[in-house]
């Protein structure tokens, strides 16, 4: 929730118990007390948004982190077939073009599909991998930084989707939320019109205070030398 959004949150909560401490004037079947209900239960999903925003964050951040990791794994794999590859081009010629890694640094996707074209190439290949002292696992296990790998990136890419998801509800139940109050302003103006104390608590209660901005330091004067 950025700051914008913090400050309708909170101005929000406040008509909320604006609501609950002026509850008797407004009657059960009042427009003023349907109000105050519904934007008590949009208070709530908004709550629930926010929560599930914070908790996507986090899963993108953890996603980004695993991400990078599954990648360096891989690639550590697929460098050490390279290298393997490229002493055996001595007797066998193409094998170190067959498992050139790519130059510079390729795209996730590029990545993963020359990974996967290094496994496939690599299985007929697989004694003579071993006999240059690779172990008998190795297909397995660069298949296994593969698949870590795409897992990686669907995780946090579904994090992703979840936050813009969860961002997406919380302004349009932020923008109900405020509405709701509009609706009430209305109400309650009509309903203590004539009470100044009250309606000072709600001027207070409904204001949404603006960010504040630094004002820029006044410069100090230079001393003026002694004569």
């Amino acid at each position: 929730m950025n700051d914008n959004l913090r400050r309708r949150y909170e101005m929000l909560l406040r008509v909320r118990d604006f609501g609950v401490r002026y509850a008797a004037p407004f009657p059960e079947d009042s427009r003023g007390r349907q109000l105050f209900t519904e934007l008590d239960t949009i208070i709530s999903q908004i709550e629930q948004l926010a929560a599930a925003q914070q908790s996507s964050e986090r899963g993108a951040r953890e996603g980004t982190t695993l991400r990078g990791e599954a990648r360096t794994n891989l690639s550590e794999a697929m460098e050490i077939i390279s290298q393997t590859a490229r002493a055996m081009a001595i007797e066998t010629p193409g094998m170190k073009d067959k498992f050139r890694m790519p130059r510079g640094r390729a795209t996730d996707i590029d990545l993963l599909n020359i990974a996967r074209a290094f496994a496939a190439d690599a299985l007929p290949l697989k004694d003579q991998f071993i006999a240059h002292g690779l172990p008998a696992d190795f297909p397995d296990k660069l298949n296994s930084g593969i698949e870590a790998f795409e897992r990686a990136i669907d995780e946090q890419q579904r994090s992703k989707r979840e936050r813009a998801s969860a961002t997406t509800g919380l302004d349009d139940a932020i923008e109900r939320a405020v509405n709701k109050v509009r609706q009430l302003d209305a109400v309650v103006r009509n309903k203590f019109r004539n009470n100044f104390p009250v309606m000072a608590e709600w001027e207070a209660a409904h204001h949404t205070q603006r960010a504040r901005v630094s004002s820029p330091e006044t410069p100090q004067e230079a001393p003026k030398p002694t004569p």
